[in-house]
């Protein structure tokens, strides 16, 4: 599990745009939001949100990267339907997800499954973890992340 002013190991994911390297980043700020499944309603309204955003986060030095089980391919067609703006990356074996405590046991009409809790991280360009949104609602959600990222 991950905490407010913790470290981040440096990490490697497949992205949509290659792998993306956590270390090339060094000296930016990185947005991470988790969502469930590319391609569904509040998945695509929250990828949308940060998309609209992304020339702010640019603006004050904030790479915004998403993540989901999904695989790179569907990472792409998500990315080209919707025309979204934020590098998407593909955690398909889980084991960024569980890293960061968001790969999880929910549960749906009394049935238990594991899938990832929408949640989102804020990490500082020193690598410090700053901000950590659990159970994210969307509505208001990418704002709400750009607002403490201009605290920085």
């Amino acid at each position: 599990m991950i905490n407010i002013n913790d470290k981040i190991e440096a990490f490697e994911v497949d992205t949509d745009q290659g792998k993306f390297f956590s270390n090339d980043y060094n000296g930016k700020n990185l947005v991470i939001f988790f969502f469930p499944k590319a391609d569904t309603t509040g998945c695509t309204k929250e990828a949308i949100s940060f998309s609209d955003l992304i020339n702010e986060f640019n603006n004050l030095n904030t790479i915004v990267l998403g993540i989901s089980k999904d695989n790179i391919e569907k990472q792409k067609k998500f990315k080209a339907k919707y025309d979204l703006k934020c590098i998407l990356g593909s955690d398909v074996d889980v084991e960024l997800c569980s890293k960061f405590g968001v790969w999880v046991e929910k549960s749906m009409y009394g049935k238990k499954y594991m899938g990832i809790q929408r949640s989102t991280f804020l990490i500082n360009n020193q690598g410090k973890v700053q901000h950590i949104w659990n159970k994210v609602k969307v509505s208001g959600h990418a704002n709400e992340v750009l607002e403490v990222v201009k605290k920085l």
